[in-house]
């Protein structure tokens, strides 16, 4: 069972959303909190995985919220549900750490997926805000990437750390780490979701059952 925080100022929101997510199988919510302030106070109190995070809110907002809630809970999955689609908003979010964003208007079926897959360690990003995320970077830097950093890329696509990338590769968690760095510069990105985003716009798709 996939335990989820809502996060929301309106209360018909969040009773909405509680019945919403009560009505699965797999996930759960443990506590709905009404403002920034109280989601980190809950989020220590009930070690929710998933936490749907509202942008708006009176005192502490959603981004900010989202910050102070990962440092005494780094392991939460945040996914921001907001109306904004404005791409500061959504930008300031991510670099807060926010692993996914949604918007109010998604079908029940996507918000569910985006839940499960926040536990899972993925990034659920609604695809009509996706490229508020995408770097600067154009498709032709796929092909100055050597054959080992694409296995890096995709590795970091699917949420591993450089100790298990190191581990699924065989070579040494240093390695990897230059490795992530050439990435980075390669492609124009600052951050593993920002390199995710673009791996999966521009990488083609592989078989993992064939290996990398």
């Amino acid at each position: 069972m996939i335990s989820v925080m809502i996060v929301d100022d309106h209360p018909l929101v969040r009773a909405g959303l509680s019945t919403l997510i009560g009505s699965t199988d797999d996930l759960a919510v443990v506590a709905d909190a009404g403002s920034g302030e109280q989601a980190v106070a809950f989020a220590v109190e009930h070690s929710p995985e998933v936490v749907l995070m509202d942008l708006s809110m009176p005192g502490i907002d959603g981004v900010e919220a989202t910050r102070r809630l990962l440092v005494e809970r780094p392991k939460t999955a945040v996914v921001v549900l907001t109306s904004f689609r404005d791409n500061t908003r959504v930008v300031e979010a991510m670099r807060a750490g926010a692993v996914g964003y949604l918007l109010k208007d998604c079908e029940p079926a996507e918000l569910f997926a985006a839940i499960r897959a926040a536990s899972r360690g993925d990034s659920p990003i609604d695809a009509r805000i996706a490229r508020a995320l995408l770097p600067s970077a154009t498709p032709s830097a796929r092909d100055t990437l050597s054959t080992r950093e694409a296995q890096v890329l995709r590795l970091i696509t699917r949420g591993l750390s450089n100790k298990q990338i190191g581990a699924e590769l065989g070579i040494a968690e240093r390695t990897v780490k230059v490795h992530v760095g050439n990435v980075f510069r390669r492609i124009d990105v600052a951050d593993r979701t920002s390199a995710a985003m673009w791996a999966r716009d521009n990488l083609p798709s592989v078989d993992e059952s064939q290996g990398y």
